[in-house]
């Protein structure tokens, strides 16, 4: 281990040293070969004209490290922040201000038996994540001897990539999505300034469920920043005013998704197909990253997570799958009552309990090291102490479970040969909870969910709870008992993390899920066409029809007012038919007033107004439930109030979008407000572009109501022809590099924008008729 640590410490010492003295970047070749320490026979490297990455082995031992290899070619700045970020090791190299930071997510590292984590992924897990890991590490030590090819980020911030061991793959858990201990903090807030019932105007429960405040539980003793560790732990990297930040905190951003799979009976051709997209926060590279992998045993392509290997989301050549985030509730944050005498042990059961923990040393870049000491419960890191009111805080989730390595799971699944294979391989899927849309050659389709989900013990997770032994998770749920669709009726399978659990379902799987808007449409769309097409779904993915507009927009009929500027909004948006098109006046009137105006009011009216403001969303389905509803929402004389919500919030979004674009709302453009960027950690940004789209629409566009920038969506789409693969579409933006001086890193940004897909090649043929490059990788 010394000798290695020696090895890795000279390795980044003769790059930072290097870094002084780098040439322009080389001009790229057609034609490369590259020897890779660890590889037993060659490896073929054929990059296409859009910068997918076709890689052929002649063994899978040889094509996971070869993944790893060119990852870090493509996408080395990024993975290597990740793993920095998510190990706790940003102080080592940004210097003592990251400190805070690297402790916090030491604490919600995997910290289990490792026999059991990689045993919990199936065979030749272990063997894939250590090929792909050394396949990183070919690549970091050969740009000692290539410093010109040291990605421009690493000169910039003045060092050098690190090297990886196998486990960091998996002992990485906080970039995982999942719920709710967000929702937990705010639903106390709310119920300790309005009681148990006031929470029912924070978010709409499904199925139908009345807040419950647990025994033992004193909501106004969870204070808004209990979540602070947590995070701090979970959040990224930004670069502002020249140097690197954390990231600001963002939980309630929608980070969602669509899938679909339509039968061939409802096709043009005959065959399944097969779209995905998943919207996660819009960066330069992107989050996901594509490639094709191809052995004896596995032909699979599509995108993955860059730092990982495998495909989470394509197809194999006989089965297609694409993935969203299924509502299962995976976190609890327990709060305990520490011993007067002893602020080292809290209460349990019928005594005390004391804290364990773990002493680390957090290396710092140019400062001494600093020790840390990281406390645990027995449910999980502790993230706040409250010594004013004798009480800690710890978060109990599932990421610290084995299994539980955000997406690795993929690897088991991603070989499966028909539905029953696939669903076995669901039936231990961890997290982040999904639904899979799956489709076959053999033209059949379905949907099947995977969460590791907990059995809680006389409780329903929707509020803190005691930490004193009388909530518990008495294990977890069989994931066979999750429900499941094979070949429905209807002809197609869609998920866009809509509650989606059938009436009467026994479990209690979660009571979050998001508003079911993009999935009706998905519905209204697919039901609507008996012979769809690869280029109607992809149509489908760029729909911009956004339901929220459409059903208030009819609450405008009849709607007077005095005040003229609410005269003049209800002129442009009574027509209204709900298309947020960029290039649309009424959008550019709507989304402000939905966003800004309407919704905070609607919030201010219906929850305690000592909390209001500080809940930082509205749940779209209480609202419109509110206005089409207004007796049951505000009593008698509630349409009048209604009216007068209405009123009120139109004419000051009116001026308010007058004072931005001009006083003639003909010449108003959504476009014109939204905007999407895509942001790197070092500044290296593609955008600003002209934005439709909203949080509700198909062509999810979820933003920030304060500058109207667009925080999440859909950088990566594909749209799959299940059978006749070289007819797949995809795009994925702003490009497949993450390294700026690269061609692909910013050449599908405009694709993007367009809504312009490629062809996602598949056959060898194909895959050599398109070209752009070709890199052979020989053993050292």
């Amino acid at each position: 281990m010394r000798n290695r640590l020696r090895a890795g410490t000279a390795l980044a010492a003769g790059l930072v040293l290097a870094l002084t003295t780098l040439p322009a970047a080389a001009r790229p070749q057609d034609t490369e070969t590259l020897r890779v320490p660890g590889l037993k026979q060659p490896v073929e490297l054929i990059v296409d004209r859009w910068g997918v990455p076709h890689i052929y082995a002649r063994d899978t031992d040889d094509l996971f490290l070869a993944q790893g290899f060119n990852a870090a070619r493509d996408r080395l700045f990024q993975i290597d922040l990740w793993r920095r970020r998510g190990l706790g090791e940003l102080s080592s190299v940004l210097g003592p201000s990251y400190v805070e930071q690297d402790k916090a997510a030491r604490m919600f590292l995997y910290r289990g038996d490792m026999d059991r984590e990689w045993a919990s992924y199936g065979p030749g897990a272990k063997r894939a994540a250590t090929r792909f890991t050394e396949g990183i590490n070919a690549y970091v030590r050969r740009l000692a001897e290539n410093p010109e090819q040291l990605p421009p980020e690493f000169r910039q911030l003045g060092y050098a990539p690190a090297l990886w061991r196998p486990e960091d793959v998996v002992r990485i858990r906080s970039h995982g999505i999942s719920k709710n201990v967000y929702s937990e903090v705010l639903r106390s807030l709310v119920v300790c300034a309005g009681g148990a019932k006031a929470s029912a105007a924070l978010w709409r429960l499904e199925p139908e469920r009345a807040a419950a405040v647990p025994k033992g539980l004193d909501p106004c003793a969870v204070p808004m920043d209990v979540l602070r560790t947590y995070e701090l732990a979970t959040r990224g990297v930004v670069f502002e005013n020249g140097a690197i930040r954390p990231a600001p905190a963002s939980p309630a951003d929608a980070e969602g998704s669509n899938a679909w799979a339509i039968s061939p009976g409802r096709t043009a051709t005959g065959r399944p197909i097969l779209a995905g997209d998943p919207h996660r926060s819009l960066t330069a590279p992107s989050l996901r990253y594509m490639a094709h992998l191809s052995a004896p045993g596995l032909d699979v392509i599509g995108a993955g997570e860059p730092a990982l290997p495998g495909i989470s989301m394509g197809h194999n050549g006989t089965v297609a799958f694409g993935l969203t985030i299924f509502g299962a509730d995976q976190e609890d944050l327990y709060v305990y009552e520490l011993d007067p005498a002893d602020p080292g042990r809290y209460r349990y059961g019928g005594g005390w309990e004391r804290f364990r923990t773990t002493a680390e040393r957090v290396p710092v870049a140019g400062a001494a090291p600093v020790e840390v000491e990281l406390p645990f419960t027995r449910h999980g890191p502790v993230i706040k102490i409250d010594r004013q009111r004798n009480l800690a805080y710890a978060v109990r989730t599932t990421w610290l479970e084995p299994g539980t390595s955000p997406y690795f799971g993929s690897m088991t699944y991603m070989g499966a040969r028909d539905f029953t294979e696939f669903s076995a391989a669901m039936r231990t899927w961890g997290g982040p909870p999904e639904n899979q849309i799956y489709a076959d050659v053999s033209g059949n389709i379905g949907w099947v969910p995977g969460a590791l989900t907990p059995k809680r013990d006389g409780y329903d997770g929707l509020l803190p709870v005691p930490g004193d032994g009388r909530y518990e998770w008495d294990g977890f749920l069989d994931g066979a008992r999750l429900p499941r669709s094979y070949n429905p009726r209807q002809g197609f399978v869609a998920s866009a993390n809509e509650f989606n659990l059938p009436a009467g379902h026994p479990d209690e799987i979660g009571f979050e899920w998001d508003p079911p808007y993009r999935r009706q449409r998905i519905d209204e769309v697919l039901a609507s066409s008996p012979r769809g097409t690869v280029e109607d779904s992809i149509r489908l993915q760029a729909d911009k029809v956004s339901t929220p507009a459409r059903r208030i927009a009819r609450l405008l009929d009849g709607l007077t007012s005095a005040d003229p500027d609410t005269t003049r909004a209800l002129r442009l948006l009574r027509s209204y038919d709900g298309v947020a098109d960029a290039d649309s006046a009424q959008a550019a009137l709507f989304e402000p007033w939905f966003s800004r105006h309407l919704g905070p009011a609607f919030r201010r009216a219906v929850l305690p107004p000592e909390v209001a403001d500080s809940i930082p969303f509205f749940d779209a389905r209480l609202l419109i439930d509110a206005l089409e509803n207004p007796e049951r929402w505000f009593g008698a004389g509630g349409k009048a109030a209604r009216d007068k919500l209405l009123d009120t919030s139109l004419a000051a979004a009116y001026r308010e979008v007058a004072g931005r674009l001009g006083a003639d709302p003909r010449t108003w453009r959504w476009g014109a407000l939204q905007y999407t960027t895509f942001t790197s950690p070092v500044g290296a940004n593609v955008g600003p572009f002209p934005r439709g789209g909203s949080a509700y629409t198909v062509d999810a566009s979820a933003y920030s109501p304060a500058t109207f920038q667009q925080s999440s969506g859909a950088s990566f789409k594909m749209v799959l022809d299940v059978g006749r693969w070289d007819n797949s579409r995809a795009v994925n933006a702003p490009g497949q590099s993450g390294d700026p001086r690269s061609p692909h890193y910013r050449d599908l940004a405009e694709r993007w924008r367009s809504g312009e897909y490629f062809p996602l090649l598949y056959s060898r043929a194909q895959v050599e008729r398109h070209a752009a490059s070709r890199i052979t990788l020989t053993p050292h």
